[in-house]
């Protein structure tokens, strides 16, 4: 059973930081590319960032790129999203995600981790 676990969302001022982390179960995550998305009340869900198997190319949302980055372990089978400079538009519920290619996420998702950003 594949199981996708977000963890280390929560509330922080607008400017602060969060380290986001997904724990991967019941698949080999180093065959899988890896993502974030989001979500935030009202809107679609959205892409933020994504990375590919090995870890070497990674790519980003216009309106996180240079403040989030996007990294995993695959000994582990773990994805992180560290985001800095955090803004109240930040705010969102952000799910994990993995599938065969960096540009076609979705096979599984997590439940999501929940980011509110004060402002």
């Amino acid at each position: 059973q594949v199981q996708l676990v977000e963890s280390g969302g929560g509330l922080v001022q607008a400017g602060g930081s969060l380290r986001l982390s997904c724990a991967a179960s019941g698949l080999t995550s180093s065959r899988l590319a890896m993502g974030w998305f989001r979500q935030a009340p009202g809107k679609e869900r959205e892409f933020v960032a994504a990375i590919s198997r090995g870890g070497v190319s990674t790519s980003y949302a216009v309106s996180v790129k240079g403040r989030f980055t996007i990294s995993r372990d695959n000994a582990k089978n773990m994805v992180y999203l560290q985001m800095n400079s955090l803004k109240f538009e930040d705010t969102a519920l952000y799910y994990c995600t993995v599938g065969p290619l960096t540009t076609r996420l979705g096979d599984y998702w997590g439940q999501g981790t929940q980011v509110t950003v004060s402002s």
